[in-house]
């Protein structure tokens, strides 16, 4: 009979044993799952906080650029709506001074480089002042400059060229104040005359310029 109780009572011990063993591995198991979980929640929270304050920043630049596009659609529309372009001709003619403000601007400073265009221009005014064109030279760097069409932060480069014309020279100082009048920009580096007052040759070697578009460079970000 003491030896039942005996059995009895250990067994009731080893059973709470295993009770306690297993409670409290339950427990450390949750402790630790409730720890690994409240961490990734913070974290996925602390993510999520970011990527919301993320997409408020580029709403907010949206909204902004929005508002430049409008301001700029405006002012363009005003611009080019003039009766009278900026160099004072007619937006609708088609004489030296005619065309409209846009096109005008665009002719000023074109986004491309285009040699050829640049001689014929010269040549044009060359001719309306009665000059011979003894020769038009420069180096055409159109396949090095086929790199430049685009670029996110657009500069002026440079185009040199050199002209040399015979004629009077009063035709010539007119030439030379074309090219400082001209509504594209030329700097006029030196000039070389020879000959006398009626019969002149003048070499100039001057520079004007091209400006590249300038491209949207648009981008992804991660969110880390």
């Amino acid at each position: 009979m003491a030896k039942t109780a005996s059995f009895t009572k250990r067994a009731l011990i080893s059973k709470a044993n295993s009770t306690i063993v297993l409670s409290t591995a339950i427990a450390a198991f949750v402790v630790v799952f409730c720890a690994i979980a409240s961490k990734t929640l913070i974290s996925q929270a602390s993510y999520q906080s970011r990527v919301i304050s993320a997409k408020k920043k580029a709403l907010s630049t949206l909204n902004s650029d929005l508002a430049a596009r409008d301001s700029l659609v405006s002012s363009y529309k005003s611009f080019e709506g003039t009766t009278q372009n900026v160099l004072g001709g007619n937006p609708d003619g088609t004489g030296d001074k005619d065309g409209d403000n846009a096109k005008i601007v665009l002719d000023a400073l074109p986004s491309k480089y285009d040699f050829p265009a640049l001689t014929t221009s010269i040549a044009k005014l060359v001719n309306a002042e009665g000059l011979t064109i003894i020769g038009i030279s420069g180096t055409d760097e159109e396949l090095t400059q086929s790199a430049n069409q685009t670029t996110a932060d657009p500069t002026p480069i440079t185009m040199p060229i050199q002209v040399q014309v015979a004629g009077s020279y009063d035709a010539i100082q007119a030439l030379v104040g074309d090219l400082e009048r001209s509504i594209r920009p030329f700097q006029i580096n030196k000039i070389e005359l020879t000959g006398s007052e009626g019969s002149m040759t003048a070499i100039i070697d001057a520079q004007t310029y091209y400006q590249p578009e300038k491209g949207l460079n648009i981008k992804t970000e991660v969110v880390k």
